[in-house]
């Protein structure tokens, strides 16, 4: 590991003031990725801005046909949190499947969507569920936000505060779980609207994540979507792209299946 300076900001502003100063400073939530980056010298950084204690980053709000989740909330808070629950039930399934224990226990929402890991699983929510990422400075629609692998939106010295999710009739996630990491081999979330609009959208499966437009056709016409085609797919040594779009099918038909089985 690389030398540096540790700052704990007292503030949000304090916080962005810092990032601004010292450009090739990074923040710190969870540090679930950027720790183990860091130790391993994939990453060098000059300041860590430890901006985990922030009150700014806390809480969960409903807000009429939204819901706004704190960036610094943990994983785990998400899962068990009784609004979340009540209103994004897919929400709350997908925080629960997240790593393990140790990783909902200290990895937060904000942390996982600026680092955008095609195989992470909170970006097939905000995707399904039209979210809004809040910053310190401005609001970016998801569709918006992810730019591709470990790419963003957010410039250097930008903070996520929030995200304010759109409440759907009905949500859910499946997701294939790799073995060792917890990491979406493929995830699918699926949300039915109140304007009756639906979407799908897979993580894991390709280099970033996206909305898989044929199912939601599918989808609205009743019918079963034809095998995932999508430029991009991963191929690697977990598993070839012609197993991962067929996994991604089979979370697909899961994740409606679970639709079916609530109560609208």
């Amino acid at each position: 590991m690389h030398a540096f300076e540790y700052l704990r900001a007292g503030g949000l502003k304090q916080a962005g003031d810092w990032l601004r100063q010292h450009p090739e400073s990074r923040p710190l939530a969870g540090g679930m990725t950027l720790v183990p980056s860091l130790k391993h010298r994939l990453a060098q950084v000059s300041h860590l801005v430890d901006v985990g204690r922030l009150t700014e980053l806390r809480g969960i709000d409903s807000q009429g046909q939204t819901l706004r989740v704190g960036a610094g909330m943990r994983h785990a808070e998400v899962a068990e949190d009784a609004q979340v629950r009540q209103h994004l039930p897919g929400l709350a399934q997908l925080a629960g499947q997240i790593g393990d224990p140790q990783v909902r226990a200290r990895g937060t929402l904000g942390g996982s969507v600026a680092n955008n890991d095609p195989v992470a699983d909170y970006p097939a929510a905000l995707l399904a569920l039209d979210a809004v990422v809040i910053t310190d400075q401005r609001e970016i629609a998801a569709a918006d936000f992810f730019l591709g692998m470990f790419s963003t939106a957010l410039q250097a010295d930008e903070l996520i505060v929030a995200v304010r999710f759109q409440v759907p009739r009905r949500s859910a996630y499946a997701k294939f779980r790799h073995p060792a990491s917890g990491y979406a081999m493929a995830g699918v979330f699926v949300a039915e609207h109140a304007d009756g609009q639906r979407r799908v959208a897979v993580t894991g499966a390709a280099d970033g994540v996206f909305r898989w437009s044929e199912a939601e056709q599918a989808w609205a016409q009743g019918r079963q979507p034809g095998a995932l085609r999508h430029d991009g797919l991963l191929d690697d040594i977990h598993a070839p792209a012609r197993y991962r779009a067929h996994l991604a099918s089979v979370m697909l038909q899961q994740a409606l299946a679970q639709l079916a089985a609530e109560k609208v």
